[in-house]
């Protein structure tokens, strides 16, 4: 297997790739650098669009366009570097929290999650999961689905919708819920796979450190079933079952990658992005793609994304 760059600049914190098969380009988010990027693989282009807050997540709209959220606002553009419209805001402090990993689901909801960011102090549990639906003619409605988080993330559903997939980075557990008709969680979770914990004192480069693999940032499912993780410090994207055994375990050339989606035309390129913002200079020159996307050809593809539904707004 070989990884190629897909870009060479880089990002400061790369998150929530897509793959648009009507564009046949893929998006992205550079969280910490306020702005949305799309990729022309066929020429190589790559477009910017700067933002007025950080860009936690996106998904393509039907119809055209982009939804976003940005810090605690959802907001619609119904054009590439169009006017920001006003469709919802998440119910937190955006002083301490703002809009994280995030997708949309099948029936054309937009669910956002959130981390804690405080001033000082280590992160809390009080992130969210909410689901915003737009499909009617009034207002969108927002909906609180989870909670309990520090660092929501990993958030997907398997192909036939009965199983949602999210996490909790620092917990270093993924985990998954019964679903019913409409994608909501039901009960308690079960883990789907535990990655061991960070070993105390642990520094990137340190030299005789205890080994350490990562822990679980954003994710995928492919058209089997399988869930994609990247594990952010880890270095690596790893392929888990339905039930959690581990199916691939794939090196990349980064230290910190963030998030995978399948794309291209046939759906079986893996994309990753990464994080370089806050990384040693050492790690820096040592892994030169750090920031930036990298793919590998796989043999099983994924699924489409799925699109935003903005309703009658």
């Amino acid at each position: 297997m070989t990884w190629t760059a897909a870009t060479t600049e880089p990002s400061q914190l790369g998150e929530s790739p897509f793959w648009h098969p009507e564009e046949r380009r893929l998006y992205w988010v550079d969280i910490s650098g306020r702005r949305v990027s799309r990729l022309d693989p066929a020429s190589g282009a790559v477009e910017h669009w700067h933002l007025p807050s950080e860009p936690g997540c996106i998904a393509p709209v039907r119809g055209g366009g982009l939804v976003l959220a940005l810090r605690a606002d959802i907001v619609l553009a119904r054009q590439w570097q169009g006017a920001l419209e006003p469709i919802a805001r998440l119910p937190f402090d955006p002083a301490t929290q703002r809009a994280n990993d995030g997708k949309c689901d099948a029936l054309g909801r937009f669910w956002v999650g959130s981390i804690h960011e405080p001033q000082a102090g280590p992160r809390q549990p009080v992130a969210t999961l909410h689901c915003i639906d737009a499909r009617g003619p009034g207002p969108a409605t927002v909906r609180r689905v989870l909670d309990g988080a520090a660092t929501a993330n990993g958030l997907a559903w398997s192909p036939d919708g009965a199983t949602l997939y999210w996490c909790d980075t620092p917990s270093h557990q993924i985990r998954a819920w019964d679903a019913d008709a409409g994608l909501m969680p039901q009960g308690e979770p079960r883990v789907l796979h535990a990655f061991a914990p960070k070993p105390a004192g642990w520094q990137p480069g340190q030299p005789g450190q205890p080994a350490y693999g990562g822990r679980p940032d954003g994710a995928c499912v492919d058209a089997e079933g399988a869930y994609w993780s990247a594990l952010y410090e880890g270095g690596r994207v790893v392929r888990l079952s339905p039930r959690g055994e581990v199916l691939a375990d794939i090196a990349t050339p980064l230290r910190c990658p963030t998030m995978p989606c399948l794309g291209g035309d046939d759906g079986r390129t893996l994309f990753v992005t990464s994080a370089s913002h806050g990384r040693p200079a050492a790690e820096l020159a040592e892994l030169p793609l750090s920031g930036c996307i990298v793919s590998l050809r796989v043999d099983v593809p994924g699924l489409p994304v799925a699109f935003f539904a903005p309703g009658t707004h």
